[in-house]
């Protein structure tokens, strides 16, 4: 007892369903929901009646007891005969009948409710958006649009239209369920009206309505259905609402006039309604408000029922074949005289092209393979010919359902991508995301278990048509978005790139130019590159090779289309106008490009020219990508070793160095900027390599830090003696004078001189070794100033001891050994003779290395400008062997042997002489280099003061 009390509050459908809060469209006595099941989500159309709706309209009530027991009973008969039409569909199971998914319930307030396949709306209604819509922009104005509202409370528009193909097709799918009813199941509608016929979302149309159905009279078919009461069905009562009656407007005059049930009767109501479909307004042309007087009034006379005379009295023209061959044998008085439903279907009016077409379509289950096949391949030439309408809900769900077929695959593929292309924009994506896309992953990566290998599981039929979804790319990328073509269309490229089928992977590698744009760089990075790396390093094939590094150019930004503006047609042969280039394509990032790419290719093992000169454009790309210094010491020698390739002809070999040379001077430029931005921040003096080879000698100039170097002016000079060089200078105001003989080195294996101080000191005198000229000291022992970088940590050059081995007096009757004994350029002492200086005056030799390699026992006897004048006494006589050991020694270190004790100075030492006061005040005053006068005088005094040893043989 509980249980049937809360059946009475719920019931299945609303429990298990759910509703769209308005009804969508109406049909009769029918509020007609959009609903999806909670379980599935599967959508539906259910059908809710309100039993209120049967009340009597005000003053419709005849009054007194007996009047609302009359009401009532007629209510409930109502109620049963509703009933008994959803009890009907579910008895009767027919492609062109309504299909009945949930049956029959009743509602707490006695209605009734039950659901069926998704509706889009009655003809009723599409016929009343019809009139709608011309009364608003004329006939043959806009299609008309049905505003319908989803389950979530958004609004979406369906498209509805009524073309001459849509009529036909209709006409011939509501022809089909007659001949079901007439025939098979033996049965008469009795009650074919538009609001009795229904188009689904795929467009078919569907017949219902069944409340008056029941068996012909004389009918020997068995059947669970009662026979029709014309003397209940045909009594008007106007107390009851119109629709929930036999509607006499299209009746056939068999039940009115001659009281007969025959199959006839509906080809009749056919006829009406095909009147009604070209009619405007969009209704039958007989009129009788439910007044059986009046229609049998308007058949007594020829002039008021619709006949070929009248143009079968509509207001706008009717087609030739409708006119000629359907409507004379349909609306007519006799039902011998009518065709039935399968004579219908042969008629002329249906005998074109595209109804043909789509009568093959609707019995294609029943096809052979080969009638299918050759189908499938004429197909392609006639959808242009087809409405939007038609092909969006008819032919594109029906062609979808044969992709279980392995052996039509290909050509099924083919015709759907040639609907999307000629669908609107809005409509094609809809479909491929709703549609094509479910199907394409149930047919290419459902079922695969992934612990076998790609070649083990590989169907020839399906790879086929894996081939016609890659050559139709574009077209799936311009109708989805970017999370559907990355979860769904991405697995099926990387299912094509494994195939053993070369073809297949070549045509997965030519689509990444469309697959570039739709997809993240993550995604690149990690999911795609890899796939195309991995078949790239293993293929065998030539022409693989080249396509992978095609698509390597691809990834790494390149474009394949050539300057022209048409794509190369690579091996495939086909020449394509190029789409414009997405300016947001991701590409491969520096790092991988420079680590992963660049690896691939100096890894290739062919030399083929193609090979190479695709490889060259990869390159060519990477170089706009990779930095300056891996392009130096990465892909420049792989770049000669495939350009000495020895199958490469002439062009290609210049090819590879018009790259090259571009690379090159790629780098020389930013290595130059690099360098001049450094030199603009640090601003350090360009150093020479003599600067770092040039350990110089001793000088002043390294103890205090004040001396410069000589220039070429000077140097010139020097050698040639020519005093005017240097005072030129000193009146161009040349900062390069010949250093201040003033500026001295107190050797520490001496003692200092007489005034104490190293201030006071006579100039040192100068020793040279093998050929250097005599140079300022300061300029051979400071460090190079021409740069601040040094290699070794700078030394105190304070002394000799710290850079120099010291200078000791070698005793006059032995000879101080020598490392080398053979004298080389520039390297060997070639000292023949010493100065003996005066005995009087307190003296400190020292020496000069000089590292230039000029021979000076061939250099003029007169001083340079600049040098002290010193007077060396003769030396004692030596062995001449150790003579020649001494000049031979390539180094500085050396022994000056003392005087003789007989010589004129009478004393064991030597002294250099100091020069006059004028020249050490010229000195004080001239760190860098003496005036011109005091120069003058001081080259005089040595003059006087040279010596020549040996006839002419001195050094200096």
């Amino acid at each position: 007892m509980f249980s049937s009390a809360l059946k009475s509050f719920t019931s299945n459908i609303s429990s298990n369903y759910s509703l769209s809060p308005h009804p969508t469209s109406y049909s009769g006595p029918w509020k007609i929901h959009d609903a999806k099941k909670k379980s599935t989500g599967k959508p539906a159309s259910v059908f809710i009646f309100d039993k209120k709706s049967l009340e009597a309209p005000s003053g419709g009530s005849l009054g007194g007891r007996s009047s609302a027991s009359a009401l009532k009973r007629a209510q409930e008969e109502v109620v049963e005969r509703l009933k008994k039409e959803a009890s009907s569909l579910a008895r009767l199971r027919h492609p062109n009948v309504l299909e009945l998914v949930e049956p029959v319930e009743e509602t707490r307030g006695g209605g009734l409710m039950f659901a069926t396949e998704p509706v889009t709306a009655s003809l009723a209604g599409l016929l009343l958006e019809k009139d709608e819509q011309e009364r608003a922009v004329g006939v043959g104005g806009r299609r008309s649009r049905y505003v319908v509202e989803e389950a979530d409370g958004q609004k979406r528009r369906r498209e509805l239209e009524i073309d001459e193909l849509e009529i036909q097709k209709g006409l011939l799918q509501i022809a089909k369920g007659l001949e079901f009813l007439h025939e098979s199941a033996g049965l008469v509608h009795g009650n074919l009206t538009p609001e009795a016929i229904f188009i689904n979302v795929k467009s078919d149309w569907k017949i219902s309505g069944l409340a008056f159905c029941g068996p012909p009279e004389n009918s020997n078919k068995p059947t669970s259905m009662p026979p029709i009461s014309l003397s209940e069905v045909l009594n008007y009562d106007p107390r009851l609402p119109r629709h929930v009656q036999l509607n006499l407007d299209y009746t056939s005059p068999d039940f009115i006039m001659d009281g007969n049930v025959s199959p006839a009767a509906d080809m009749f109501s056919l006829g009406l309604i095909i009147i009604a479909l070209y009619n405007s307004p969009h209704r039958s042309p007989l009129e009788f408000n439910g007044s059986q007087s009046a229609y049998k009034r308007a058949f007594s006379s020829s002039s008021s029922v619709p006949t070929q005379n009248n143009n079968f009295m509509s207001s706008q023209p009717l087609p030739r074949d409708v006119v000629t061959g359907v409507l004379p044998r349909l609306i007519t008085r006799r039902p011998a005289q009518r065709m039935d439903a399968r004579e219908f279907q042969q008629a002329q009016y249906f005998d074109n092209i595209l109804v043909s077409t789509i009568r093959f379509l609707d019995s294609i289950a029943a096809k052979t393979p080969n009638e299918k096949s050759q189908f499938m391949r004429g197909l392609p030439r006639i959808l242009d010919q087809f409405p939007k309408s038609v092909l969006e809900k008819k032919l594109l769900p029906a062609i979808l359902e044969e992709t279980k077929d392995r052996e039509l695959l290909a050509l099924v593929l083919q015709n759907v991508f040639k609907i999307i292309s000629a669908l609107p924009a809005a409509a094609g994506k809809r479909l491929l995301t709703e549609k094509v896309i479910p199907k394409l992953k149930e047919t290419f990566t459902a079922g695969v278990p992934p612990s076998k290998g790609a070649t083990s599981e590989r169907d020839s039929l399906k790879e086929a048509g894996l081939m016609v979804l890659l050559e139709n790319m574009s077209t799936v990328a311009e109708n989805s978005g970017g999370k559907e073509f990355k979860d769904d269309i991405l697995p099926i490229i990387h299912y094509a790139l494994e195939s053993p089928t070369h073809s297949l992977v070549d045509a997965s590698l030519r689509t990444l130019p469309i697959v570039l744009p739709m997809l993240d760089f993550s995604t690149i990075k990690n999911e795609l590159f890899p796939v195309i790396a991995t078949v790239f390093a293993k293929t065998s094939s030539m022409g693989i090779k080249i396509r992978g590094l095609e698509a390597l150019k691809t990834l790494c930004g390149g474009s394949n289309y050539n300057q022209d503006g048409v794509s190369g047609d690579g091996l495939t042969g086909m020449v394509e106008q190029p789409k414009p280039k997405n300016s947001n394509v991701s590409i491969l990032d520096k790092y991988t490009i420079q680590e992963k790419v660049i690896p691939l290719l100096r890894g290739m093992k062919t030399k083929e020219p193609a090979v190479m000169m695709a490889a060259l454009d990869v390159f060519r790309e990477v170089g706009k990508q990779a930095d300056s210094d891996f392009l130096a010491l990465d892909v420049l020698p792989i770049l000669w070793s495939f350009s000495l390739g020895p199958l490469l002809n002439l062009q290609q070999f210049q090819a590879f160095m018009t790259l090259i040379k571009s690379l090159s001077s790629k780098i020389e430029q930013e290595q130059t900027r690099k360098l001049q931005e450094l030199g603009t921040s640090n601003a350090p003096v360009s150093a020479g390599r003599n600067d770092f080879t040039n350990f110089g000698g001793i000088g002043v100039g390294g103890a205090h830090g004040s001396g410069v170097n000589n220039g070429e002016d000077e140097f010139e000079a020097l050698v040639r003696g020519n005093q005017g060089a240097s005072s030129n200078n000193d009146i161009m105001g040349s900062d390069r004078a010949t250093t201040s003989t003033s500026a001295f080195t107190i050797l520490p294996s001496h003692p200092v001189g007489r005034t104490g101080s190293s201030r006071n000191a006579s100039p040192a005198a100068a020793f040279s070794w093998s050929s250097p000229p005599p140079m300022s000291p300061a300029s051979n022992l400071a460090p190079p100033q021409a740069t601040s970088r040094a290699i070794t940590p700078d030394q105190t050059l304070s002394s000799l001891n710290s850079s120099f081995p010291a200078i000791t007096p070698a005793q006059t009757s032995s000879a101080t050994p020598f490392f080398g004994q053979e004298s080389r350029p520039g390297m060997g002492m070639s000292m023949s003779s010493i100065s003996a200086l005066s005995p009087s005056t307190p003296s400190i030799p020292t020496y000069t290395t000089q590292s230039t390699a000029v021979n000076w026992s061939q250099a003029t006897t007169h001083t340079t400008s600049g040098l002290s004048s010193f007077s060396v006494a003769p030396p004692p006589k030596q062995n001449q062997q150790q003579q020649q050991q001494q000049q031979s020694n390539p180094y500085s270190a050396f022994s000056i042997a003392p005087p003789p004790s007989s010589g004129a100075g009478g004393s064991g030492t030597f002294s250099i002489q100091l020069p006059p006061a004028a020249n050490r005040m010229g000195s004080a005053n001239n760190r860098g280099g003496l005036g011109m006068a005091a120069r003058q005088q001081q080259q005089k005094q040595n003059q006087s003061q040279t010596h020549n040893w040996g006839g002419g043989d001195s050094l200096i």
